[in-house]
């Protein structure tokens, strides 16, 4: 979508009329029929959590919308493919959120290394509110850290204040985005991809959302293929389309190697080949031991190394682990270097039954979902790939470092290029090749005092 003017020429705009022009309720009654869930990760229920901060707000009060646009899933391009080719039905959807819950201010939160994204969000905003759109609505953009936490919703309303993103135990609709107030408005806090969906519903009904999908995952959902296909890609698919057409639409026809597994991300466990059939919905893939996430699947092939795969994500998560919660630091970095040792064929049986163990305590007393995520994929590595374990070993196998896992931050002509600076990040979350032996929260607490 190239300007905004085009984007109104096709009816873009009409969503946010259709809401000014009924209540908050019949917009409200018509997300919560639709079904539509979270298309960040977690698939909550977008009706739910709007009307909990509707039933939260106050007069004196008023809440805060916040699009959640700090996209750091390795393997997901979804929310920047959004932002980059059409920002105008983003934010179209946040204006109606703003509507319906009562508030003042919208904030687009992105991240400051991706400048193509800050860029194009920065341009379409100075044409909304040139053009008058956003009536009497604030709307700002807000340039975040690169860490990945940064895109959890607790962290990110630290983030905006200036604060490193260390989550929150407070919910975002119990403590928003107003900091230091007597009185807490909530802020509602929604996804790229979740807010894109809201203005076709509010013009053309939930009957019409749910002709796509199926009755508990209703609609589509945007998808990222990458790793060992033909090429890269991004696109929109029905709910209930199966793992396998997803693949090979956007990775292209398989030839050569067959698929051994997919890594969905850092976020749920390993898919094994004999499960490519499931449907992309919320309850196959929890059906099949992992989940849909942020719908990013990295395809790792036959002759590929599970171990080395796992070793990768454990680091990611190991260094991007904040140490509020000691189990997810501490446990996490144990785990990551016995990962790293058991790929390059020099763990002991004691080594293997060590990161058993540690997968089982690091996510202790977790305050978010990071260290589950650390918990899940690496039992999965035991519970699907054991003989790949057993071969690292004896020996057997070809021993080999781990693989780097970290973020997209390019997918230009079906190549997809990872942020290889990544590999230089350490546990305290410097980048200077020289760790201080103190947790991000330790370090950058200190700091700050």
């Amino acid at each position: 979508m190239a300007s905004f003017e085009d984007y109104l020429a096709l009816r873009g705009g009409s969503g946010l009329e259709a809401a000014r022009a009924v209540t908050s309720e019949v917009v409200l009654g018509e997300i919560e029929a639709a079904g539509l869930r979270g298309r960040g990760g977690a698939g909550f229920p977008t009706g739910t959590k709007w009307r909990t901060v509707c039933d939260l707000r106050s007069d004196a009060s008023p809440p805060t919308v916040i699009v959640n646009g700090a996209e750091g899933e390795p393997g997901t391009f979804k929310d920047h493919t959004i932002l980059l080719n059409n920002p105008y039905q983003v934010i179209e959807g946040a204006l109606i959120a703003a509507t319906v819950v009562g508030a003042e201010d919208v904030i687009i939160a992105v991240k400051a290394a991706a400048q193509d994204v800050v860029r194009r969000v920065r341009g379409a905003v100075d044409e909304v509110c040139g053009g008058g759109v956003a009536g009497p609505l604030r709307l700002s953009v807000f340039e975040g850290p690169a860490e990945y936490l940064y895109g959890e919703e607790t962290a990110l309303l630290e983030a905006l204040h200036g604060r490193p993103p260390f989550p929150r135990v407070t919910p975002p609709y119990r403590r928003g985005a107003e900091d230091g107030a007597d009185e807490t408005p909530p802020a509602l806090i929604d996804n790229v991809e979740t807010l894109a969906n809201i203005p076709g519903i509010v013009l053309n009904g939930a009957a019409w959302f749910r002709e796509y999908g199926t009755q508990q995952s209703p609609g589509t959902i945007v998808c990222t293929v990458t790793g060992g296909t033909q090429q890269a890609g991004v696109g929109e698919f029905a709910m209930g389309t199966p793992m396998i057409e997803v693949i090979e639409t956007l990775g292209g026809d398989r030839e050569g190697r067959p698929i051994k597994a997919l890594m969905p991300g850092v976020s749920n466990a390993f898919i094994p080949a004999s499960a490519l059939q499931t449907e992309l919905t919320y309850e196959a893939m929890a059906r099949v031991g992992s989940g849909l996430g942020s719908a990013g699947f990295v395809v790792i092939e036959e002759g590929d190394d599970i171990v080395a795969a796992t070793a990768g994500a454990s680091r990611f998560l190991a260094v991007e682990s904040c140490g509020q919660c000691v189990p997810c630091k501490r446990d996490g970095l144990e785990l990551s270097a016995l990962l790293t040792k058991l790929a390059a064929n020099e763990a002991t049986t004691d080594d293997v039954e060590a990161i058993r163990s540690l997968s089982k305590t690091v996510s202790a007393e977790a305050r978010c979902s990071l260290a589950s995520q650390h918990e899940a994929i690496v039992t999965s590595m035991f519970d699907l790939f054991g003989s790949d374990v057993a071969q690292h070993v004896d020996g057997t196998a070809e021993p080999t470092d781990r693989l780097l896992i970290a973020e997209i931050v390019s997918l230009r002509d079906g190549k997809a290029a990872i942020d290889v600076s990544r590999e230089a990040k350490q546990p305290d979350w410097t980048c200077d090749g020289l760790d201080s032996g103190k947790t991000p929260v330790e370090r950058l607490t200190s700091e700050g005092d």
